[in-house]
């Protein structure tokens, strides 16, 4: 979307707004329409002006729960009295008087809204989903303000007429064919009958949306799984079990208590020897939505997705995926479909063979079972052991969370990029957990803050993510504050974190983010960062993953968190090898994760409310993906990327953005791997170019050609199924 609300700043309301002139008595009601909302706001709201933290980082010391509200009011307010005023000009629409005023527009609103965000989405409270909950519906209204501006269009598309003759530079003309093909996507081009349908549905959608995720998070929270019996969670470390102990203690219930994660699966199945338990934390788990009571999501679900199909019609389309994808990489969802489709048989193909290996390891043991999903990682983890003879005891002491980020995670940037990182105390953090780090460019130059927030709790979301406080923009001066959020399980007091090797990847992912948004040098916000194509924006991330194996960054960080001794080699190419072990499982339940979310997308117009569980059925029967063994890795009532989140008709980016990574990898292993100039060359053409060329054409320059899926089926250990593409 077109980002107004980016956290950047630059000048003030007040400064930005004299330099629209000639200034008549319109745009001069909306000056002082804007005015009167900061001053309602007053300045002891600590959202009142930029902070004046370093980075102008939100300041959470001084940010209380009931600052946010009257903040964001007032800065919608705000905004919208500076977008009108630029509507309203009697000057000639240019460039600069309106795409630019537009880019300088929305500071207040974007300060309150960027630390709103963040918060809620990990540390939230009742009071903040209270707000969250009120603000929905103001917020999609505020959007539409924006997009569906008949006056504000006319001037977007009076400029878009002459820009052959405007000679702007490239990304200022990447911004005008932006901007203009956004509002157009987003309904500008409609009746005025049929905008005021479409502010209808955009309210209802957003607080369905947002009753999904308060639901959600409550759901996952009831979902935790507890006893009384120690006996029930044999195979589990004392680490574990005493962390259970203390997660009990927390809810101040009896025993032992294991939180659910967003995913179907659950990390401790790999340990768990009671198979009743398994099974159990599973069901906790694949049903966690669907009680029945005020928090079973299956109505809201089912609503949103019939909208949203009213919406597309609306707007012109067959259906919300074809409305969707129309600005994204694949344009079609047709080009997505096929894409997964050629995937599908090699992935189920291989995910047999790997049910077929862990059926005879149950039939052995004598279990007399056939394998179930809550069987598959328990008895995956025999088969890796005994084949790479890996254990995860064994490996996790190489894993020490703070050693994998400061020897790994930044050791592999300062590699790439020749970043170095100093960890401050002195910014204010939303919670205890939280760490801040400055970044520093090669040069020595400060270049960007990082928090980040690794550490399970019941009031954050499920999943991981990488965000901004505050947004990369020469126009507004200003330099990336990012965040990484992440789910792992805190150890208790006086233990070290130790985690598994699909954490430390998950880590090196966000970081990938992180990175994107670090490195970002546009003029424009609406341009800068992530703020990409959704089949594009997982691209960084998912490169940025293959480093955590690379050898030279991999030595510097898998050392034992006792003594400090580099894991042996032997163990370290025992786990290199083992890397394509359950790969077969690994996008099968992907897969069926996107295309759930497609066919879900694909409903017509017309379609009534659907049964989601029949649903689900029925769109895994047709994709060829109802895999008993296999679950998607997320059910749709608790898939909060598609239904709380932005990936609705996009979770297929995760796939098409491994084909983009695993391939420009390759490009790395033929240039001499991992070297400064090979990595400066990355930043410069992709990192930080953020939005502001076309992202098809940016990644064939940088590579040399398209995209192929030869380096990502060979890399998930599937080439042997399926041909070359």
């Amino acid at each position: 979307m077109m980002n107004f609300d980016r956290l950047l700043h630059a000048k003030t309301l007040l400064l930005f707004l004299s330099t629209l002139i000639p200034v008549g008595a319109t745009v001069l009601g909306s000056i002082n329409t804007a005015l009167a909302a900061t001053a309602d706001l007053g300045p002891s709201n600590p959202f009142y002006a930029p902070s004046t933290l370093p980075f102008e980082a939100p300041p959470f010391d001084k940010i209380k729960d009931d600052d946010y509200q009257p903040a964001i009011e007032a800065g919608m307010a705000q905004q919208q009295a500076e977008i009108q005023a630029i509507a309203d000009n009697p000057a000639a629409p240019t460039f600069d008087n309106t795409l630019v005023a537009m880019e300088r527009s929305g500071l207040l609103f974007a300060r309150a809204t960027a630390a709103f965000d963040g918060v809620t989405e990990a540390n939230t409270n009742p009071t903040l989903q209270k707000v969250k909950t009120i603000e929905a519906p103001k917020l999609a209204a505020h959007r539409d303000f924006l997009y569906l501006n008949t006056k504000l269009f006319a001037r977007i598309a009076a400029i878009y007429q002459q820009r052959a003759t405007l000679k702007l530079d490239p990304e200022s003309l990447r911004l005008l064919e932006y901007t203009y093909d956004r509002f157009v996507h987003d309904g500008a081009k409609l009746s005025e009958a049929d905008k005021t349908k479409l502010r209808k549905l955009n309210e209802e959608i957003s607080s369905l949306s947002n009753a999904f995720s308060v639901k959600l998070l409550a759901t996952t929270k009831d979902g935790a799984y507890a006893t009384t019996d120690k006996a029930a969670l044999a195979g589990l470390s004392d680490a574990r079990i005493a962390a259970a102990a203390q997660a009990a203690k927390d809810r101040q219930v009896e025993g032992f208590l294991i939180p659910l994660q967003n995913t179907t699966q659950q990390p401790d199945l790999v340990s768990l020897s009671d198979r009743a338990t398994r099974q159990a934390i599973f069901e906790h788990s694949w049903n966690r939505a669907e009680h029945g009571d005020a928090n079973d999501t299956r109505d809201t679900i089912s609503r949103l997705a019939q909208l949203r199909a009213q919406k597309a019609k609306l707007l012109g389309y067959s259906s919300f995926a074809a409305w969707k994808l129309e600005d994204q990489m694949a344009k079609k969802p047709e080009a997505a479909l096929q894409f997964m489709d050629a995937i599908v048989p090699a992935a189920t193909a291989q995910a047999a063979r790997e049910a077929k290996d862990i059926q005879a390891v149950i039939d052995a043991q004598k279990g007399g079972f056939q394998v179930q999903a809550y069987d598959w990682n328990f008895y995956g983890e025999q088969v890796r052991k005994a084949r790479f003879d890996i254990d995860d005891a064994q490996v996790k002491p190489y894993f020490e969370l703070d050693n994998v980020l400061q020897n790994g995670v930044f050791y592999a940037a300062n590699q790439l990029y020749g970043l170095t990182f100093k960890e401050r105390h002195d910014i204010p953090v939303y919670q205890p957990d939280v760490r801040v780090f400055e970044v520093f460019d090669a040069n020595g130059k400060h270049l960007a803050l990082f928090y980040c927030d690794y550490f399970k709790r019941d009031n954050k979301n499920g999943g991981a993510w990488m965000s901004e406080f505050v947004g990369q923009s020469r126009l507004r001066g200003t330099q990336p504050v990012v965040y990484n959020v992440a789910n792992f399980s805190k150890p208790v007091e006086g233990e070290p974190a130790l985690i598994s090797f699909d954490d430390v990847t998950t880590m090196f992912h966000e970081f990938g983010h992180a990175l994107h948004g670090m490195f970002s040098d546009a003029e424009y916000p609406t341009l800068s960062g992530t703020s990409t194509a959704r089949d594009f924006v997982e691209f960084p991330s998912q490169f940025n993953e293959h480093w955590a194996l690379y050898p030279a960054i991999f030595a510097h960080y898998a050392k034992h968190y006792k003594t400090g001794a580099t894991m042996p080699e032997e163990l370290a190419a025992r786990i290199r090898k083992a890397e394509i072990f359950n790969k077969g499982y690994d996008m099968t339940e992907l897969l069926a994760a996107a295309e759930l979310d497609m066919q879900w997308h694909a409903l017509a117009p017309n379609a009534p409310l659907q049964n989601p569980d029949e649903f689900e059925k029925q769109a895994l029967d047709k994709t060829h993906l109802n895999v008993s063994y296999v679950p998607p890795r997320y059910r749709s009532s608790y898939f909060s990327h598609i239904w709380g989140s932005g990936y609705s008709a996009g979770y297929y980016a995760y796939l098409w953005t491994q084909m983009l990574a695993d391939d420009a990898y390759q490009w790395f292993t033929e240039h001499g791997e991992l070297t400064r100039a090979n990595g400066d060359r990355f930043r410069q053409m992709i990192l930080s170019r953020g939005n502001t060329e076309d992202l098809a054409k940016m990644y064939e320059t940088w590579r040399g050609g398209p995209p192929n899926t030869k380096a990502m089926l060979k890399h998930r250990g599937l080439e042997e199924s399926t041909p070359d593409k």
